[in-house]
């Protein structure tokens, strides 16, 4: 009589021996710490060092979390006395690169659809919903093109001519216990 023996299947819903997990994985040493060998020095030094090596970049992870919130700061100050000092190189940024009322209606024909104004390649006005009511009334009499005949553009000429001016903007300035006024700046 012959007796056959199979080998044991696997159960699917069990999960594999760590073992197997262990000789896949990419994570250093744990391949020589879960092995199929009996306890052995070889086995016991890789925990070792591999615990050894968890242990160093835990403190040095709880180290930096630690530099992070402590919020550290170097400020270096050094004062130099000048003699003659020329005035001081002064940027004015204002959001509104144009003042809507100094656009012309030639420069919305041109430069309508730059500006954000009219939907691209037609000279519908864009989201109306979002512009105030006078707004409104003014860029409709302007955006009417019937029968107009536009003339040459320049980019240059337009942002002299609607940008904002400094006369304008600067309300009051001193430098060394002096007035200044619009004439010491000039624009680059």
């Amino acid at each position: 009589m012959d007796i056959k023996v199979e080998p044991e299947e696997e159960d699917p819903g069990r999960p594999a021996p760590v073992e197997v997990f262990a000789s896949t994985s990419t994570l250093h040493g744990v391949a020589h710490i879960f092995t199929y060998e009996r306890i052995c020095v070889k086995r016991c030094l890789w925990v070792v060092f591999f615990l050894g090596s968890l242990a160093f970049l835990i403190c040095v992870c709880v180290d930096r979390v630690q530099y992070y919130f402590a919020y550290p700061h170097v400020t270096k100050l050094d004062e130099v006395t000048a003699q003659l000092m020329v005035f001081p190189a002064v940027t004015f940024c204002n959001l509104n690169a144009f003042r809507f009322g100094r656009v012309t209606r030639n420069d919305l024909y041109h430069a309508g659809e730059l500006l954000a104004l009219f939907n691209r390649g037609r000279f519908e006005i864009r989201d109306p919903h979002l512009v105030e009511d006078s707004v409104m009334e003014v860029l409709k009499v302007k955006a009417d093109f019937h029968n107009f005949k536009p003339r040459p553009f320049n980019m240059r000429e337009f942002y002299d001519r609607t940008g904002h001016d400094i006369k304008d903007m600067l309300l009051a300035c001193r430098y060394k216990g002096v007035e200044c006024s619009a004439e010491d700046f000039r624009v680059t």
